[in-house]
């Protein structure tokens, strides 16, 4: 006698992902530009982590040192050559890493193009395995516009789950969806079949969420910047695992109490805003300054209160009495951030510290400043200023920002001198960056080349940048080599 559980139909979200990632055509041309734009833009935010960061560079290459994979995954702007699941780990880290690549918000928010980590990864493992005949390839062709296909669909899962479900509010962390995703596109990129794919997910689910604690308060530390990573190494691992024959649960959800509704989302249910489709990847929010992503409003405004300063001849350190801003909830909950500051992974998360920083320096903050050795880390002018600063959320702001038509992403800011007086607010309701500003397309590709300089001369940036923009075609392989590089000044690289 056939068992009950047995028979159960597949959770329906699982087999509504798993029927857009396998049949959903996507026919807009835009959504393929703006593919383009982000692989791009992604890639240049791997370069300027590995470029920059010691600590980043310190947790990159093979477990075993000297370890080359044979037809592995060959890591941007390095030499490594890794298996699939830490070179998942890897780019997916290095792309996150300084906090620069691009994001989507909602009720929860994440940064879309986490999910390369583990679309590149595999693609470009089974390019060079299926190559060298070490592994039998039965999935889509691994070529740039199979690539861009995956990024759409990864970013449309991911986008459509964080809209209306604010995975924060349960404590947990929103890399669940770069998880989720990832899982998703990397299955049929392998050629898993539909019911591998939904038994793929269902793992997702049933592995739970990491906490939001990395991210909060003094306990924010660099987990932050890896966090991806490890969701794209954990989604490869389920499609592994599924593909030698693990099998998955048809209910991880819906469960009576041992289900994810019932264990981890107050025994409720999601509420996704639309079919699947490819609307995130036309409304991505990209980061052209190192700050996080909420405080670009802010930052905007308070470079106008700052001329306005200089134009009287006034000192921010003398002749501010206070700052008051007036923002989103969003903003608000992730980077209100009073009190000490521990590291450079809670000061990049501190809206009071940033714009404290560009009212002394006239201008937005590097990624140098948020280091424990800059001059303004521990600077009491610099706690001075945020002790002055009184950040609340505007409820309207907040409508604003969830509203799928409008999507802004405001902040205004006021400031009163020490002799009463108030320079009127300045509101920034789409920061450079957004969708909606003519000149942010421009901005994303000046800070492609700006950081594909760290590592490559102008002709190898072009070569890249037409690979991408007309190279369709090309194996993922081939596309892959052109960002390697061997670092002697490095030598973990």
């Amino acid at each position: 006698m056939q068992r009950a559980d047995s028979i159960l139909s597949w959770d329906k979200i699982l087999v509504d992902i798993k029927d857009y990632v396998f049949h959903y055509n996507i026919d807009i041309p835009k959504a393929y530009e703006d593919a383009r734009t982000a692989l791009l833009d992604a890639i240049g935010c791997a370069i300027e982590s590995v470029s920059r960061s010691a600590e980043l560079r310190n947790i990159l290459g093979p477990i075993v040192p000297g370890v080359v994979t044979p037809g592995g995954f060959k890591l941007p702007g390095t030499s490594y050559q890794l298996d699939p699941l830490k070179g998942s780990f890897d780019l997916g880290t290095a792309i996150r890493f300084m906090d620069h690549n691009d994001c989507l918000g909602g009720a929860d928010w994440g940064h879309p193009s986490d999910n390369l980590g583990a679309i590149l990864a595999v693609a470009d493992w089974l390019c060079r395995s299926a190559g060298s005949g070490s592994v039998r390839h039965t999935g889509p062709p691994l070529t740039i516009h199979t690539i861009l296909t995956a990024m759409i669909k990864a970013y449309e899962i991911q986008g459509c789950f964080l809209t209306y479900n604010a995975f924060n509010a349960h404590g947990l962390d929103h890399v669940i969806l770069v998880k989720l995703a990832s899982t998703a596109v990397v299955c049929w990129l392998m050629g898993l079949s539909e019911d591998q794919t939904m038994a793929a997910i269902s793992h997702v689910w049933m592995d739970g969420g990491a906490l939001r604690t990395y991210r909060s308060g003094s306990n924010t530390i660099p987990r932050k910047g890896w966090a991806a990573g490890d969701a794209c190494m954990r989604a490869v691992h389920f499609a592994l695992l599924t593909q030698k024959g693990q099998a998955g649960a048809r209910s991880p959800l819906t469960f009576p109490r041992w289900g994810f509704y019932d264990s981890l989302w107050e025994k409720g249910s999601f509420n996704l805003p639309q079919g699947f489709a490819c609307w995130s990847i036309q409304h991505l929010f990209f980061k052209v300054m190192a700050v996080e992503g909420h405080s670009i409003s802010a930052l905007e405004s308070m470079l106008v209160q700052y001329q306005r300063l200089r134009d009287r001849d006034l000192d921010a350190k003398k002749h501010i009495a206070t700052i008051e801003i007036r923002t989103n909830g969003a903003a608000n909950m992730i980077i209100n951030k009073p009190g000490k500051l521990s590291n450079p992974a809670d000061r990049d998360h501190c809206m009071q510290y940033a714009l404290a920083v560009s009212l002394l320096k006239g201008d937005i903050p590097a990624p140098e400043d948020y280091l424990d050795e800059s001059p303004f880390a521990n600077s009491a002018v610099v706690e001075g200023l945020r002790s002055r600063m009184q950040i609340y959320e505007d409820p309207q702001f907040t409508k604003d920002y969830l509203d799928l038509e409008k999507k802004s992403i405001p902040t205004g800011i006021t400031v009163t001198l020490t002799n009463g007086e108030k320079l009127p607010e300045v509101l920034v309701e789409y920061p450079v960056g957004h969708v909606k500003r003519p000149e942010t397309l421009a901005r994303v590709r000046e800070k492609f080349d700006r950081n594909m300089r760290l590592q490559f001369s102008d002709a190898e940036i072009q070569t890249i940048k037409t690979a991408v923009e007309e190279g369709d075609n090309m194996p993922i392989s081939d596309f892959l080599d052109l960002l390697v590089r061997n670092h002697e000044g490095h030598p973990k690289l």
